[in-house]
C-alpha cells in the first residue's frame, strides 16, 4: 500500500501538483522538467536542504575515470541552487541491490544501481518507486521500447534505464573473418570457440533461438508458464549433443573462454562489455579485436539466429526516501542525456538513450544491435527454477550425460523442471 500510495503522490507532483511525502509543499520528481534537462520549467521551487544517499558500483566512483557519481551529482546540485544537498556516496553493484536492499529498505540508498531484472523482488519488498507524470514521457520519449519493456512490470515502470544489460560476441581478427562470425557452425569448422554452455544466461539463447517461448508469445503471459519442451526444445537439444561433440567446441568455465582467446588456442568468446579490454588484451591489441553479434545455427536445416535473453541497468529511488521531489529529480537527471554521456566518456557505459551518437563505436553499435535483435526477460516471479534447470541441463550436455537417443527425454524434464514451483 504504501508503494501505491508513493507512486500516486509522483504521479500527481510530475503533473504540476508539488507535493512531497510527509505533505510539505515542493518540487515534485520531474515536475516541469524533461528527464536529464537539468532545467526547471515551472518557476520557483521549495528551498530544501537535505541528505542523499546514493549507491552506484565501485567503478563509478573511480577517481581515476573521472568519479562519474560524484561529478554528476555535484552537477545536479549546481543545476538546483534552491536545494543544498549533502551526498552520500556507497558502494553496491547493480546485480547486487536486491539482495543488499531488502536486509531493511527503510536504510537503503535513496538512488541506487540496479539491474532491471530484480524490479519484482524490489516491489515485493517495497523498495522501488513507481514513475508516473513527465519523468515516465521522457523515459518513453528517450529509449527503445525494448529498453521500456525492460523496466516495465505489470504495466508499471520502474527505474530510469541507462543502458542495455546483454551480451555479444568477441573474436580474434586474425583467426576469423567478418563473414566467418555469421554462422557458429561454419566456425567450428575453421577453429575452436568457447561457448559458456553451462552458464543458464547464455545457454538459453539456443532454445529462444528455435521459437520456445517465455510466458506465452509475447511474453506476458505468466499463467503459459516457459515452453523449452516439445519438439522445438528437443530439436535444440539434439543440436547441442553435436555441438558438444564438435573437436571445436570448448565449454566456457571458470576462465577458459579468455585464457584461450589469450593464447590463442581459442578464436571466439561470448561476453559484453565488461570484458572488453580484457578482450582486447588478450588478442594484442584493440586492432586485432572483432566485436559482432551473435551468430546463426542451424537446427534441423534451418539457420536460426541465436537470440539472447537480456535486459537493462537502471536508476531506482527508495520510497521510503524523505524527499522524492529531489530523489525522483536525480534519477531521471542521471539517466538523462548529461548523465548517461557522461556516463559514456568516462566509463564507456553505453547509453541506451537514441539521441547520443555512438555510431563510431564498434562495440556500441554491436551492443545496440544484439539488443534489438534479444529477447527481453519478463518481469515476473516465476524465473524460480528456469536458471537452475538450464545450467544443469548445459552441465549435463557438456559432461556426455545427454545422447540423441535420450534427448527427448532430457529435454522434457528440464522443461517440466523449469514451470515446477516456480514462484520464488
Amino acid at each position: 500500500m504504501k508503494k501505491k500510495i508513493m507512486a500516486m503522490l509522483l504521479s500527481v507532483a510530475m503533473v504540476g501538483t508539488l507535493v512531497a511525502c510527509g505533505g510539505n509543499a515542493g518540487g515534485s520528481g520531474g515536475s516541469g522538467e524533461s528527464a536529464g534537462s537539468g532545467e526547471a520549467a515551472g518557476g520557483s521551487e521549495e528551498a530544501i536542504t537535505c541528505d542523499l544517499t546514493v549507491w552506484t558500483p565501485q567503478e563509478d566512483q573511480d577517481e581515476s575515470k573521472g568519479n562519474w557519481i560524484k561529478t554528476e551529482c555535484e552537477e545536479f546540485s549546481a543545476e538546483h541552487p534552491e536545494w543544498t544537498i549533502n551526498f552520500r556516496y556507497e558502494v553496491c553493484g547493480e546485480g547486487d541491490a536486491y539482495n543488499t536492499i531488502k536486509n531493511d529498505p527503510e536504510k537503503a540508498a535513496d538512488v541506487y544501481l540496479f539491474a532491471a531484472d530484480q524490479i519484482p523482488s524490489l516491489v515485493s519488498i517495497n523498495a522501488i518507486s513507481e514513475l508516473g507524470g513527465e519523468t515516465l514521457d521522457q523515459i518513453r520519449a528517450n529509449n527503445p521500447e525494448a529498453m521500456v519493456n525492460a523496466v516495465t512490470y505489470e504495466d508499471a515502470v520502474y527505474g530510469v534505464p541507462f543502458t542495455s544489460n546483454n551480451w555479444f560476441m568477441y573474436y580474434n581478427k586474425k583467426i576469423f573473418s567478418e563473414d566467418d562470425v555469421k554462422s557458429l557452425d561454419g566456425m567450428l569448422e575453421k577453429a575452436k570457440v568457447a561457448v559458456p554452455l553451462s552458464n543458464s544466461w547464455y545457454a538459453n539463447c539456443f532454445y529462444l533461438a528455435n521459437g520456445c517461448t517465455m510466458f506465452g508469445e509475447d511474453g506476458t503471459d505468466e499463467s503459459a508458464g516457459i515452453d523449452f519442451g516439445g519438439t522445438r526444445g528437443t530439436d535444440v537439444t539434439d543440436y547441442l549433443v553435436d555441438l558438444v561433440a564438435n573437436k571445436n567446441f570448448v565449454n566456457d568455465a571458470d576462465g577458459a573462454g579468455m585464457a584461450g582467446l589469450t593464447d590463442g588456442s581459442v578464436g571466439a568468446i561470448f561476453s559484453g562489455n565488461w570484458d572488453y579490454e580484457n578482450a582486447a588484451e588478450a588478442v594484442g591489441g584493440k586492432e586485432n579485436l572483432g566485436i559482432a553479434v551473435p551468430p546463426q545455427v542451424r537446427i534441423h536445416d534451418v539457420d536460426q539466429q541465436l537470440t539472447p535473453l537480456a535486459s537493462a541497468k537502471a536508476i531506482g529511488v527508495n520510497p521510503t526516501c524523505e524527499y522524492p521531489q529531489v530523489a525522483v529529480r536525480l534519477a531521471a537527471y542521471l539517466g538523462g542525456e548529461k548523465g548517461q554521456q557522461a556516463h559514456y566518456d568516462m566509463r564507456g557505459i553505453i547509453p541506451s538513450i537514441t539521441s547520443i551518437d555512438v555510431s563510431s563505436d564498434a562495440m556500441a553499435k554491436v551492443q545496440q544491435d544484439t539488443q534489438n535483435l534479444s529477447h527481453i526477460q519478463p518481469l515476473n516471479n516465476s524465473f524460480g527454477n528456469f536458471w537452475t534447470s538450464v545450467e544443469n541441463m548445459g552441465k549435463e550436455l557438456v559432461a556426455g550425460n545427454v545422447t540423441h537417443d535420450n534427448a527427448e527425454a532430457k529435454t522434457t524434464d528440464m522443461n517440466q523442471a523449469i514451470n515446477s514451483n516456480a514462484v520464488e
